[in-house]
């Protein structure tokens, strides 16, 4: 299928102004943040591992989207949550400590994860079953290249503006985006009315299953993998930003080719190819002595993450439509429940050692790995009724 066929929709334009508003943001921030949490901050592994849940502390309430829905439209919070991840970037760099970073973390986290549970329930809603996988795909890779461009600022940037400075601007790019957002209306009249309630069926069992597994094993790497490369390793801030850019410069190439496997494939295929792989990596992780190979692992990593979209594109093969926005803020609380204290227990286990962590997660992806063998008889099940 062409890309033709939906970039010249007023949704996917849209979204494609906040994705990479988001993005520049988030990244910003995330290139940021472990180092001037350890030089600046001076936060220790228990320390930065708090900050990981309370990080995950929206995205454990991204249900409420559900009754926020209720008093303003689907898009308007987008690009209302967008602006609000903005404003907490700006602050971090104001706020070098433990208590500052939690405060200034938990508004960044709060638009961040808001914006990520609408962006997938109005991809869902507005774009067909061979469409969505390619709008996703399409989105990580222009995201990938917005990376790109965030980590070359970065580096040319490091020694000249300080911390302060760099988030203040990733913040402002981001709210700018989210007013101008503000003042448009992508939305379509024609789609079936989305459910303004919480939505939980057991039908949906595996989605909610692997759901809840990914966010467990996510927020792992997330909050460990470039915090190993920082403690470990030593890697500065400049070599941080290279790795990043050497992870999104294969991720623009490699997202595509992604989306067409799930339409070429399935879901089933793509994930088991996903979980087999993460359970090496993550056990390689563990063992490790050599940097170059954790920096591999951590674009191998990147790599595989990008399968998920088989998560989403299986949940809309078997959801009735008006369940799409309730379920996706349920779907974003369920893969947060773990993600609150996997982060906490983390950073405990990795003051003994820091290869639990990671088993940790090698283990959790055999469970998704047995798990992701039921997607197609849960399809069969759907197309039955």
């Amino acid at each position: 299928m062409s890309t033709k066929s939906f970039t010249s929709r007023k949704m996917y334009i849209f979204l494609l102004v906040l994705t990479i508003a988001t993005t520049i943001g988030f990244q910003g921030w995330r290139t940021l943040l472990n180092n001037f949490a350890v030089e600046v901050a001076g936060l220790d592994g228990g320390q930065f591992g708090m900050i990981g849940s309370i990080r995950e502390i929206p995205g454990f309430l991204a249900l409420l989207v559900i009754y926020v829905l209720m008093f303003i439209k689907e898009h308007r919070l987008a690009a209302l949550s967008v602006i609000v991840m903005g404003f907490g970037i700006c602050l971090t760099g104001y706020l070098p400590s433990f208590a500052g970073l939690a405060f200034s973390t938990l508004i960044m986290s709060f638009g961040f994860h808001y914006y990520e549970t609408l962006n997938q329930s109005l991809t869902l809603q507005y774009f067909g079953y061979t469409e969505a996988p390619l709008v996703m795909g399409r989105l990580r890779s222009l995201g990938a290249a917005t990376n790109i461009c965030v980590g070359v600022v970065v580096i040319s940037i490091s020694g000249l503006v300080d911390y302060q400075g760099i988030f203040l601007g990733a913040g402002l790019i981001a709210i700018l985006a989210g007013f101008y957002c503000l003042t448009r209306d992508p939305s379509s009249p024609d789609l079936p009315p989305q459910h303004k309630k919480m939505i939980f069926r057991s039908k949906y069992w595996l989605f909610y299953a692997l759901t809840f597994i990914a966010g467990a094993r996510r927020q792992i790497f997330v909050a460990f993998a470039v915090f190993l490369l920082v403690k470990k390793f030593g890697f500065s801030l400049q070599h941080i930003a290279i790795l990043f850019v050497v992870n999104n410069i294969i991720n623009y190439f490699v997202n595509p080719m992604i989306a067409r496997c799930v339409n070429k494939f399935g879901e089933r295929k793509v994930l088991t190819v996903e979980y087999a792989s993460l359970f090496f990596i993550f056990t390689a992780y563990a063992f490790t002595e050599s940097p170059f190979v954790a920096a591999l692992l951590y674009i191998l990593d990147n790599i595989f993450y990008n399968f998920t979209m088989s998560i989403k594109t299986f949940f809309q093969k078997i959801a009735d439509k008006p369940d799409i926005a309730p379920s996706m803020a349920v779907s974003f609380t369920i893969n947060h429940v773990a993600a609150v204290f996997v982060p906490a227990l983390g950073g405990i286990a990795w003051m003994q050692d820091y290869r639990i962590v990671f088993l940790g997660a090698a283990a959790m992806s055999l469970v998704s790995l047995v798990l992701s063998q039921f997607v197609d008889r849960e399809l069969r099940l759907k197309s039955q009724v």
